[in-house]
């Protein structure tokens, strides 16, 4: 291969023009001859034994020229970037300027190229760090919870039903006094307050007693999602069957030895409040983060190729997919579901794809502009960590991973770092200030 000229065609754009030569041509032509062979006839010889001469003479001199080109563009193209120094964000446009057995191939290729950012600030960046402080009522919070996880159902048959109660309740719904489909149901459980029927029903249900036979009038609402009933009136009989109540137990340290490692509700208390302390702490970390995070987005400025922000919406809504698929749901029958197309589905994730791929070219830009390097050691322990989570060797990580590209994403990592390191807390700046920001 040899590289003829680099030539810069636009705003991260440039064309390549690079040859190789007649007998590197030949070879691949022969390469090629040799794989079709055994599946060519020629008149007046067995299947796959006509020579190359022959077929080329038969079917024409260019007849390997698609795939042996095609073979030199998979094996010269990496080392003509290589050599014209070019960092790409897509596969290059490729063209075949000339194509000769004794001259050789001449390839034309445009290539677009990783854009050149500034980051007009991300040192003394300011950012709130609020941490929660842990009240009682954060911890009564924990002990509602705890209360819940160990409470028992009981029937109820000495008053009537209650806000609250779980009611088991046969119905059968008419419009104009005819049945409609759907609107019935036998032995339905019923937590009164949940909000599970319609607006009314639940509510028509207080104060009513086992055996009860009653009705209930509703209105659907005018945004009902099947038409048909949107706005209508409609009359339920019901009958109550049975009411059922939640009994909470009281928090005691008898209660705390039975469900927790703790012996007593004052140590499971301590427990809780350290627990919820390091959670306000990670959490206030992590909008400290985001805030900075943005901060260097907003300061990020250049040419950003449309390719990219393209490339990573093609990966979120590949990662999108594969969580449903672990869910145990298709793509078409969410999107279905969701009313949405694939062009608006991947519309939505535009905004988030050209905020990533800004600040990751924005961490990029400060890492160079800081000099920081990820040391052998810190790469051998990263791979280590990465291998005994998953029960693998070090060499078998390496050999699975694009090394490249991972001490790429450590030295953003340091980047991130570096920048919360340099970054002034200030919790002047209101939650709505930071998300306007």
């Amino acid at each position: 291969m040899s590289l003829k000229s680099s030539t810069k065609v636009d705003v991260n754009t440039q064309e390549l023009v690079f040859t190789v030569d007649g007998a590197a041509f030949d070879a691949a032509i022969e390469k090629a001859y040799q794989r079709q062979k055994k599946n060519i006839n020629v008149p007046g010889f067995r299947k796959g034994k006509a020579s190359r001469k022959l077929v080329e003479k038969y079917y024409g001199e260019g007849v390997f020229f698609e795939e042996a080109i095609n073979g030199l563009i998979n094996a010269e193209m990496p080392d003509a970037i290589k050599e014209a120094e070019l960092e790409l964000v897509d596969t290059p446009k490729i063209e075949v300027v000339s194509a000769d057995v004794k001259d050789g191939v001449e390839f034309k290729a445009i290539c677009v190229t990783k854009p050149e950012v500034t980051v007009s600030e991300y040192k003394g960046l300011k950012a709130p760090k609020n941490v929660k402080d842990i009240t009682e009522d954060d911890i009564n919070a924990q002990i509602e919870q705890i209360r819940q996880r160990n409470a028992r159902i009981v029937s109820v048959d000495d008053r009537a039903a209650q806000l609250q109660d779980e009611v088991i309740i046969n119905f059968e719904g008419f419009m104009d006094g005819v049945a409609f489909d759907g609107g019935q149901a036998e032995d339905f459980p019923l937590k009164l307050g949940s909000g599970q029927f319609i607006a009314g029903f639940e509510d028509q249900i207080v104060g009513h007693s086992i055996g009860d036979e009653f009705d209930v009038n509703v209105t659907f609402p005018e945004d009902y999602q099947m038409e048909e009933y949107a706005g209508k009136p409609a009359v339920f009989k019901v009958k109550l069957n049975a009411i059922n109540m939640t009994e909470l137990p009281e928090v005691d340290d008898e209660l705390i030895k039975d469900t927790t490692e703790f012996d007593t509700i004052d140590e499971w208390k301590a427990d809780i409040k350290a627990k919820l302390e390091q959670q306000a702490e990670t959490r206030a970390a992590s909008e400290f983060e985001n805030h900075l995070m943005q901060k260097v987005i907003e300061n990020t400025d250049g040419v950003i190729p449309k390719c990219m922000f393209d490339h990573r919406i093609d990966s979120l809504v590949s990662n999108f997919e594969h969580s449903l698929k672990q869910q145990g749901m298709d793509l078409d029958i969410y999107l279905q579901y969701t009313g949405m197309d694939m062009d608006s589905f991947r519309e939505s994730f535009t905004e988030r794809a050209e905020n990533e791929v800004t600040l990751r070219l924005g961490l990029e830009k400060i890492a160079e502009l800081e000099n920081i390097e990820i040391s052998d050691e810190a790469i051998e322990n990263q791979l280590k960590e990465i291998a005994d989570s998953n029960n693998m060797t070090v060499e078998d990580v390496r050999m699975r991973l694009p090394m490249n590209d991972f001490v790429d994403d450590l030295r953003v990592n340091k980047a991130v770092e570096f920048v919360k390191e340099n970054a002034v807390v200030d919790n002047t700046i209101t939650s709505e200030e930071s998300e306007e920001k």
